[in-house]
């Protein structure tokens, strides 16, 4: 493909140029050239040189006149990267490499482009393009992978088994790329999916998570984890995901499978959410269902308490996939505990109290909440899932009308323990924790108004029930 319309062609120019001044030969390679062929965004550029890539890299940016600290330099890789504008540029000489088998580290050498593109994971990323003037927009497309973009094809440049023997990272990737893509992995590739997923417990569990999460971020999730599962490699990663494949009869009663219910529910959220976190409470909100699932006669399958369950699950989980154990946990282990609450609100006769309940527990992550709610609606009766859905408008209709008069969304009691403390001249102790919950437990009633002046009767009550008494009048309060 002669002469490769590059739009950004200024950038490309001047990387050209730069290595023309150094007598070297220069190639845009692998991911920018395959987004540019399937028209897709992409702002991450590598270039390969015949040569220093870290001297290209000096040069590139005084092309720009850029400061000589632009230049991030790691020598030990032989590396280099600097920003232009919204671009990022990675320098590397052409290389070649060799691997021992008990380790995916390879012995880098100096090499040809042609030993480059030989070390690329798939033909779709061995694509180069010359950037020097005297060759400019030459494509070099040894391993036919223009032709796999045409077929949607994932395909390694040699034989796959030793492509992912010596580096097994680049079997998640397989499965990510189709996963983006939308392509087919070759039955030949797919097969040493299978026979080499073992050679993935040499892999940092930091780069596998890299990989799932652009799996889970994919535009329909579901197909990079059915490839998963198919391959083998899911029950290596996930094992707990696995545990909700299948389905058990008793009396003639079946349940749903719930692993194809979960990839339908996060399929159903990634429609309305690129949140990783969402993303991974729709992956966890059942995740406690084998272990909590029962048979009781004449009512059929139940999983009481999974949601709770789940969500004590989800620290060790996190911590296993190395996630960050911080708010993004918290968030995804409070929508797992949550997520039944708005659809049992469906099904009921909703009340005030339960409405106030469910903005005071879901807080700021109300909205993630009912997203997830909305997504776990599966049928395959239409009309069910279209009668549930329309239960949910009148749910988030009411929420909206007791958040507007109560202003319950993060509420705390306007009573706190400190003022318990000072009306009781008390210090620290259970039975200021004893009227803070039964205060607020009347504010979410309704019984009282979340004010000083609609709960002082209810604090004194509950004050002398402890044989407390106040030492201040209500008037006397609210003038200090």
């Amino acid at each position: 493909m002669q002469g490769l319309a590059i739009i950004e062609e200024g950038i490309f120019k001047r990387i050209g140029q730069a290595a023309d001044r150094l007598n070297i030969d220069a190639y845009v390679v692998g991911g920018y050239v395959r987004d540019h062929i399937l028209g897709r965004p992409c702002k991450d550029i590598d270039i390969v040189c015949i040569g220093s890539g870290i001297e290209l890299a000096e040069q590139v940016a005084r092309e720009f006149e850029l400061p000589d600290h632009a230049v991030s330099i790691f020598k030990n890789f032989g590396t280099a990267m600097l920003k232009v504008d919204d671009w990022e540029l990675e320098f590397v000489g052409a290389r070649k490499e060799s691997y021992q088998r008990d380790s995916r580290k390879p012995l880098v050498m100096e090499g040809t482009l042609a030993d480059d593109q030989n070390r690329r994971d798939f033909t779709i990323n061995a694509l180069a393009v010359q950037l020097n003037e005297a060759n400019w927009g030459h494509l070099l497309d040894p391993f036919g992978g223009i032709a796999d973009i045409e077929a949607k094809c994932i395909r390694t440049p040699l034989a796959p088994g030793i492509t992912f023997s010596d580096d097994p990272l680049r079997m998640m990737r397989a499965i990510r790329f189709a996963s983006q893509l939308g392509f087919d992995i070759l039955p030949e590739t797919f097969d040493a999916l299978q026979t080499e997923k073992d050679r993935l417990s040499i892999i940092s569990m930091e780069r596998i998570t890299d990989e799932l999460n652009k799996i889970i971020l994919c535009q329909k999730p579901s197909y990079g984890f059915l490839l998963l599962d198919a391959c083998g490699i899911l029950p290596l990663i996930f094992p707990e995901f696995m545990k909700l494949k299948g389905v058990d009869t008793e009396d003639g009663k079946g349940h749903k499978d719930n692993f194809y219910h979960t990839l339908q529910v996060l399929d159903n959220i990634a429609l309305h959410t690129n949140d990783l976190w969402w993303r991974w409470a729709a992956i966890l909100h059942d995740i406690a269902k084998p272990q909590t699932k029962r048979f009781v006669q004449g009512k059929g399958w139940t999983f009481h308490g999974h949601e709770e369950m789940g969500a004590r699950q989800v620290p060790a989980i996190f911590k296993r996939f190395k996630l960050p154990l911080n708010e993004k946990m918290k968030l995804v282990q409070k929508l797992v505990r949550l997520h039944l609450r708005p659809i049992a609100l469906s099904k009921e006769e909703i009340t005030d109290s339960a409405l106030r309940r469910l903005l005071f527990e879901a807080g700021e992550e109300l909205e993630a909440l009912m997203t997830l709610c909305r997504a776990d609606i599966t049928s395959k009766n239409g009309d069910k899932v279209k009668r549930y859905l329309r239960n949910f408008d009148i749910v988030e209709l009411k929420l909206k009308e007791v958040e507007a008069s109560d202003s319950l969304r993060n509420f705390q009691p306007v009573i706190t323990g400190e003022i318990i403390m000072h009306v009781f001249d008390l210090g620290p102790g259970k039975e200021i924790g004893q009227i803070k919950v039964t205060i607020r437990e009347a504010i979410l009633e309704g019984h009282i108004r979340n004010d000083l002046a609609s709960g002082w009767d209810l604090l004194v009550r509950e004050g002398a029930k402890l044989g407390l008494s106040p030492v201040v009048s209500l008037d006397e309060f609210l003038n200090l």
